[in-house]
C-alpha cells in the first residue's frame, strides 16, 4: 500500500514523542567517538512545511510541536528535541518547517558516520532526495525500496554500531507482523543494535498486542513508552502512540521519568490521557 503521506501528520502528538526518544537515542551514540550508522525503514520527504497544502488541512501540529515548541526550562530529553526543531526554523517565531526522522539524524550526525535511507513511496522518496542532498552529501544512501527488506539486507552494519527506526504506517495490518519477523531476523545477525520502533495506539488486537510480542524476544535490555492522549475511543482512530526500545541507552529511563509528566500535561486530555513507562535490563 502506497496511500499513507506523513504530511497530513506531520508535528503531531506521536512525532513528539518518537522524535524526541530518536533525539536522545542518537545524542548518546554520540558521546562515543566511534561512529556508527543510523538506518531509517520508512523515511518519509525529511522535512515537512507545516503551512503546506497536506499539514494544514487537519494541523496536527497544534496539538504536537506547538504545544513545546515555546516552553522555556524543558526537562533534558525535550530540551534536546525542540533545539533540533529550533534549528530547522532559523529566524522563524514558530514552527513552520518540522523536520522527519532522517533531518534530525542528518543535522546530528558527524562526518564519520552513515545515514540508510529508505522510502519506497515515488512522491516522498523523490522529496526525499531533494531535500536531503545539501545535508548528506556522501554520508547516506537513500533507497527507493521497501525498508523492511532493506533493513535486513545491511545487518549487521560494518561499524558494529547502529541506530534502528522502524516506523511503518500500520495501514495495513500485515506491518504488524513484518515489524516482528524483521526485528527478528535482524536481532540474530546483530543483536546489539539499539533498534527503536514506534507504533500507533489503536483499538484494534494488532496494536495492543505489538508491545508484548516485543517483549516475548527475550533482548538483554528494553524499554517500553506510550503516550495516549485521551482513553481509547469506542470505535476506530489513533489515541496514543508508543515507542518500543530494544537496547536503549541506560539514561533514557531517567530522561522519561523526568519528560512524562511535561508531555502529558501539555498535550493530553486532563481527564483520560495517560503516560507509562516499563523497561527491563537497563
Amino acid at each position: 500500500m502506497l496511500s499513507y503521506r506523513h504530511a497530513f501528520h506531520a508535528g503531531n502528538h506521536a512525532d513528539v514523542l518518537k522524535h524526541s526518544v530518536l533525539v536522545a537515542i542518537i545524542e548518546y551514540y554520540l558521546k562515543k567517538d566511534k561512529p556508527f550508522w543510523y538506518v531509517d525503514t520508512h523515511s518519509g520527504s525529511g522535512i515537512y512545511k507545516l503551512d503546506g497544502k497536506f499539514a494544514s488541512q487537519n494541523a496536527e501540529y497544534k496539538t504536537g510541536i506547538s504545544k513545546v515548541y515555546h516552553k522555556e526550562q524543558l526537562p533534558e530529553l525535550l530540551e534536546m528535541f525542540v533545539n533540533q526543531v529550533h534549528e530547522a526554523n532559523v529566524g522563524k517565531r514558530k514552527p513552520t518547517y518540522y523536520p522527519g526522522s532522517p533531518w534530525f539524524a542528518a543535522n546530528m550526525l558527524r562526518s564519520a558516520d552513515k545515514l540508510r535511507l529508505h522510502e519506497l513511496h515515488p512522491s516522498d522518496n523523490k522529496l526525499l532526495v531533494e531535500n536531503m542532498k545539501t545535508m548528506v552529501q556522501r554520508r547516506a544512501h537513500i533507497e527507493k525500496t521497501d525498508g523492511f527488506t532493506g533493513l535486513k539486507s545491511i545487518m549487521p552494519p560494518p561499524t558494529k554500531r547502529s541506530v534502528v527506526l522502524i516506523d511503518p504506517p500500520y495501514e495495513d495490518k500485515q506491518d504488524y507482523r513484518t515489524v516482528v519477523r524483521t526485528l527478528k531476523e535482524c536481532i540474530k545477525r546483530f543483536s546489539s543494535g539499539t533498534y527503536a520502533v514506534w507504533y500507533p495506539q489503536l483499538t484494534s488486537q494488532e496494536s495492543k498486542n505489538l508491545p508484548n510480542k516485543l517483549k516475548n524476544f527475550g533482548a538483554n535490555s528494553w524499554l517500553h513508552v506510550s503516550l495516549s492522549i485521551k482513553g481509547a475511543p469506542k470505535g476506530k482512530g489513533m489515541y496514543g502512540s508508543g515507542m518500543f526500545v530494544i537496547n536503549p541507552p541506560y539514561v533514557l529511563v531517567n530522561q522519561l521519568k523526568d519528560a512524562l509528566p511535561v508531555m502529558k500535561s501539555l498535550m493530553c486530555d486532563p481527564l483520560s490521557g495517560s503516560v507509562n513507562l516499563e523497561f527491563e535490563g537497563i
